[in-house]
């Protein structure tokens, strides 16, 4: 052992042993392969290196809290020992969030699972950070109440934590909204070991508020530990509907008059054929081409109304009613597409380029995609429209390369030209990088432009926080820490 391997393997031994004190020895680990498992997420990156037997870039020790106080206290041993601290719950995220590429602790916060309460009366619940999002929903639902945040991540672990973190959506966001809309407050520890809670509300006038700006801030300005949710009756019923269009561009018109008149189904999917047919292969919905599914949920008499009245609106704009059979197929096999064994893996090179804008931009956005996928980067595209807001919607679209190159690091190269191709045609097209899957390591390099001179104005705002920058350092794009050697 060289004389510098014997100084590092001194001060992380003085970590382990500190972290030991805070969570309980047996909660603290440095074998490696726990440190690899804390380190994966189901981003292509991290799923390509396992499926070729290559390192990820791990921290050096791992620490699991039970709480609130022992998460601040780690991140008080963290900058005494100026060691990076990497966050991770149920590492159901596709952006490499959970990557230590400067090494470090790793945070697993799945400890942090207690329901403090619910609230019957005001439609809330209280919950660590750490809770498996399932459980929780399982838990309202016994109130009569539901979270209706359902995401495609939900049955691999997806956590409370992580749904604010990376400000993530369910299928149910166009009634229920997303993650963040459902936050009411939420407690967090920031470097170098507070702890604080935004209040109670999210609506007041005391201010700016801290909450918008942790929820997003995917570990990079502290961690947060505790939220307070709103919840919503589970409804009294649902109806289905399913149209179909001659062309996506129909379909695009026809979901925006549902939306700019005001209508709320709980979800609307519009596939574009590709899509339909990839769906296909996994739910057999009996259908084919542009095909537009509506979900209406809640009060019976509010849902007949309602899915009445889309139905009008929709078959003016040029739908053909296909009954409620695919829609309601759908939507009992909604977790299907996701499951292990019907999502894409390595070796195709995959990723989804989901973005969202205005109505006016959203056609544009979609062919010019779809034209440099298949035409320039001769790989596979398919598409669907999943998330729709008042203004615009959500393009959830994928590319895939069936036949990538053999040698690893060219299959990382070609994946990364892919996501900067398509990236650039977001933005130039007036889209934002990303619509719910958050940034990561993967999108950091897009921040800058995302933001230009306001991407200055960020980054100073996480100095304040975190000087030294080990709050999950690489991702968001943020320059690298300032680190302690060695560890």
């Amino acid at each position: 052992m060289t004389p510098e391997q014997s100084r590092r393997a001194f001060r992380q031994r003085a970590l382990v042993h500190e972290l030991g004190r805070v969570v309980g020895h047996d909660h603290v680990s440095t074998e490696r392969t726990a440190l690899q498992e804390q380190a994966a997420d189901w981003s292509w990156t991290a799923r390509a290196l396992l499926h070729h037997d290559l390192p990820l870039p791990t921290a050096d020790v791992l620490a699991a809290p039970a709480n609130a106080a022992q998460v601040a206290r780690v991140l008080q041993i963290a900058y005494d020992h100026g060691a990076p601290v990497v966050p991770r719950g149920g590492g159901s995220g596709t952006q490499g969030g959970t990557f230590a590429p400067y090494g470090g602790i790793a945070l697993d916060l799945r400890r942090l699972a207690t329901i403090e309460s619910i609230d019957t009366d005001s439609l809330t619940v209280t919950a660590g950070a750490g809770i498996d999002g399932a459980v929780l929903e399982e838990a309202v639902n016994e109130k009569g109440l539901t979270l209706a945040h359902y995401p495609g991540s939900a049955h691999r672990g997806a956590t409370l934590g992580g749904y604010l973190a990376a400000r993530g959506s369910g299928v149910a966001s166009t009634k229920y909204g997303k993650a963040e809309d459902m936050a009411l407050s939420v407690e967090a520890a920031l470097p170098p070991g507070r702890l604080v809670r935004t209040p109670a509300t999210p609506n007041h006038a005391a201010g700016p508020g801290l909450l918008p700006l942790l929820i997003g801030s995917e570990g990079t300005l502290g961690v947060i530990t505790e939220a307070t949710m709103r919840l919503d009756p589970l409804p009294e019923e649902r109806r289905f509907l399913t149209f179909a269009f001659p062309t996506v561009d129909h379909g695009l018109r026809a979901a925006r008059e549902v939306m700019v008149a005001r209508w709320r189904p709980a979800v609307m999917r519009l596939y574009d054929p590709a899509g339909a047919a990839h769906l296909g292969g996994v739910v057999d919905l009996g259908v084919d081409g542009v095909v537009l599914m509506v979900v209406c949920d809640g009060d019976r008499r509010l849902v007949e109304l309602e899915s009445e009245a889309i139905g009008e609106v929709v078959r003016a704009a040029g739908g053909t009613d296909l009954g409620p059979d695919p829609a309601r197929t759908w939507w009992e096999d909604r977790e299907a597409p996701h499951t292990v064994g019907n999502a894409p893996r390595p070796p195709m090179i995959y990723g989804t380029t989901d973005a969202c804008c205005t109505f006016d931009r959203l056609p544009e956005l979609y062919r010019r995609k779809k034209e440099a996928v298949e035409r320039d980067l001769g790989a596979r595209y398919t598409a669907h429209f999943s998330h729709w807001y008042p203004w615009g919607a959500m393009i959830y679209d994928r590319f895939y390369v069936d036949e990538p190159p053999a040698d690893p690091a060219e299959a990382l190269a070609l994946h990364d030209r892919i996501w900067d191709t398509l990236t650039a045609i977001n933005l130039d097209a007036g889209a934002v990088l990303n619509d719910h899957h958050g940034v990561g390591l993967k999108l950091g390099r897009f921040m800058r432009d995302q933001y230009g001179e306001g991407f200055e104005v960020l980054a100073g705002i996480r100095r304040s926080i975190d000087p030294r920058g080990l709050m999950n350092p690489g991702k968001l794009g943020f320059p690298a820490p300032d680190l302690a050697e060695g560890v």
